[in-house]
C-alpha cells in the first residue's frame, strides 16, 4: 500500500511512525514532511503543498490512501477534490471542515441546531 500523508507537524510524524510499522504499507510520501518524517522507515518527504499538485502526484503515483493532518487543506476542499477523482482520502469534506476552521461558521451552526456552547 502506498500512502500520501499531508502535513509537516508532530501529528504527521506520529502518523508516519505508526503507519510505517504496518507490513501492508510499502511506501509513505509525506508532503511536505519534516526532519522526523525524513528519518522514518518507508517515508519520503516531498516538497508539494499545492492541492492540485498533490492530486496530480497521487494520481501519477497510484496512491492507495491519502491522510490529511492540517486544517488548511481540509478547509480548502482537498477531500472533495480527491474523491471527485476516485481517490481514497481520510478527512472531512470542505463544508464539514469549516466547523473546525471557522469560529463564526461553527457558532452559526451550533445556534441553528440548538447545540449549547
Amino acid at each position: 500500500m502506498k500512502i500520501l500523508l499531508i502535513g509537516s507537524g508532530g501529528r504527521e510524524h506520529a502518523l508516519a511512525w505508526k503507519l510505517a510499522k504496518n507490513d501492508r504499507v510499502k511506501k509513505i510520501f509525506v508532503a511536505p514532511g519534516n526532519g522526523g518524517t525524513a528519518r522514518e522507515n518507508k517515508c519520503e518527504n516531498i516538497d508539494i503543498t499545492d492541492i492540485d499538485e498533490l492530486l496530480k502526484f497521487a494520481l501519477e503515483n497510484s496512491i492507495d490512501l491519502t491522510v490529511v493532518g492540517p486544517e488548511d487543506p481540509l478547509t480548502n476542499g482537498i477531500v472533495d477534490k480527491f474523491k471527485m477523482e476516485g481517490l481514497k482520502i481520510f478527512g472531512p469534506s470542505e463544508k464539514a471542515a469549516m466547523l473546525e476552521g471557522s469560529k463564526s461558521f461553527s457558532k452559526d451552526f451550533m445556534k441553528k441546531y440548538g447545540v449549547k456552547t
